[in-house]
């Protein structure tokens, strides 16, 4: 996963210190991790098998370490050098693996494969062709969750506003029946409710411009315009409060 742009100096760059404090302030007040770990140990509780977790994209490995104790082994796809550096910290048990999922070349039976927040960095047209060789890396029986914001929530239709893309899970699950037979059994789509909450409009904005650095679409906005929309759309008694609801794609590899 690419280094993302975040807000500062008035526009957006990249820049690695100012990407991990606006990571860490967007997890300091979101419930967005306590909603997904629980989501994700109910699904691990219903696994066949517990054998290998692959996770792609780990990015700081902070999902990557709350699951790693389920598996015997544990596997990560990470392009990012500065993040397979705060990874091998966070996870050092981890075999991570840099080359990008659609150039990887793996030699693990996956009974859990996570894809999440990834695909804002993948060309559409390759999601599909993303799934498909996932699901080649993944076990009979073996589960792939694949997460994105909702496409409809607050934060996207800001992202909408000020970059033009769209991301949208159901028309990856559109497209599924396309894929090779074998790789693609049962498959459903969850919806789990996520809000970030401060009182600092200032810290918001940053929050706002780390949602906003998605690559492609238009130029970043200025610091001043994210501002304004923050205070217009988001503002809320005492504070501002960012909706962004995730969408989960669970996909299962069919039994022979």
């Amino acid at each position: 996963m690419e280094l993302r742009r975040t807000m500062e100096a008035g526009d957006l760059r990249t820049d690695e210190d100012a990407y991990l404090d606006a990571l860490g302030r967007f997890f300091a007040g979101t419930d967005e991790k306590t909603v997904t770990h629980a989501y994700l140990e109910s699904i691990v509780e219903r696994l066949p098998a517990r054998r290998v977790l692959l996770d792609v994209g780990a990015a700081d490995g902070t999902t990557t370490r709350w699951l790693l104790p389920y598996f015997e082994r544990t596997v990560c796809i990470e392009p990012s050098a500065p993040m397979r550096r705060v990874l091998a910290r966070t996870c050092p048990q981890a075999e991570v693996v840099a080359d990008p999922v659609l150039e990887a070349r793996m030699d693990v039976r996956a009974d859990l494969a996570l894809l999440s927040h990834v695909l804002y960095y993948i060309p559409r047209a390759q999601w599909a062709a993303a799934v498909a060789r996932i699901m080649q890396w993944m076990v009979p029986g073996g589960v792939l969750l694949v997460l994105l914001q909702d496409s409809d929530n607050p934060c996207m239709r800001m992202v909408r506003h000020f970059t033009g893309q769209r991301f949208d899970l159901k028309e990856l699950a559109g497209e599924l029946g396309t894929l090779p037979p074998g790789l693609v059994g049962e498959i459903g789509l969850d919806t789990m409710p996520a809000r970030y909450r401060s009182r600092d409009l200032q810290e918001t904005v940053t929050v706002a411009g780390f949602h906003l650095s998605v690559p492609g679409g238009a130029p970043p906005p200025t610091r001043d315009a994210v501002a304004a929309y923050v205070r217009r759309h988001f503002s809320d008694s005492g504070g501002y409060t960012l909706r962004h609801d995730q969408q989960v794609l669970r996909i299962e590899r069919p039994m022979p």
